[in-house]
């Protein structure tokens, strides 16, 4: 019993370290929700979901390891392989979310059109292309699939610490012990998680980009790319 609680703070301290060294557990939310102006509860339930679908994956995988007696390293190679695929995955929604909203910041600049009439009176008046009602449910269906596409790219990221920490209780038989390390390693990434989303996200509510606001999505993808760069080449 005594070594099932050593796992468990072993997995809660692991959950929070692999939370914070990897950026691309919190840096896309904190992104996305500053450029759609998500509300602090949306922002904080949408990335629980996907921390939720990250930490299950791997338990899935775990358990089908378990099942079909695969050794720790061959899981380890699979949870790697995933790892590739979601940091493409996020490298390659940040740059067409960077080159959309460059469009769109392009296409909500204002400018204006000269009128002449027929007494000879010239006026001009300025107007930008982003608005009207076409726009409007173009918008609203980039909201409703930008927190699916976030929860797909994390169904797919890997949870490599989680692995070898389920094994050694599943060769004990210990069903309970699969349980406590798994749900450890769960609370502690996805409150890890939602914490440092949730305050970062309040902190740059007051920040106020002025000029630059509509580039606001522009900014969102670039981050978002430069992260994935940083998991795919730097390991974070």
């Amino acid at each position: 019993m005594a070594n099932i609680w050593l796992l468990v703070g072993t997995a809660v301290t692991l959950g929070f370290v692999h939370t914070v060294i990897g950026p691309d557990h919190y840096v896309p939310f904190i992104a996305i929700a500053r450029a759609r102006n998500w509300r602090l509860s949306k922002t904080i339930i949408v990335s629980a979901l996907c921390g939720l679908g990250h930490v299950l994956s791997s338990v899935v995988l775990g358990f089908l390891g378990v099942g079909l007696g695969l050794a720790v390293g061959h899981l380890e190679r699979v949870e790697s392989s995933r790892g590739t695929i979601a940091a493409w995955l996020l490298i390659g929604f940040g740059l067409v979310y960077l080159v959309w909203g460059l469009r769109k910041a392009y296409r909500a600049k204002p400018h204006s059109h000269f009128h002449y009439h027929t007494d000879g009176e010239a006026h001009a008046h300025g107007h930008s292309h982003e608005g009207g009602h076409v726009h409007l449910h173009e918008e609203k269906e980039k909201e409703n699939i930008t927190p699916w596409i976030l929860f797909l790219i994390f169904v797919f990221g890997p949870c490599e610490p989680l692995i070898p920490l389920v094994m050694y209780p599943a060769a004990q038989h210990s069903t309970s012990g699969v349980i406590m390390v798994t749900a450890a390693f769960g609370l502690a990434t996805i409150l890890t998680m939602v914490t440092i989303i949730a305050l970062s996200s309040w902190g740059l509510s007051f920040v106020k980009l002025g000029k630059l606001e509509r580039y606001s999505h522009a900014l969102a993808g670039a981050v978002i790319f430069v992260s994935g760069l940083a998991v795919q080449f730097l390991g974070l």
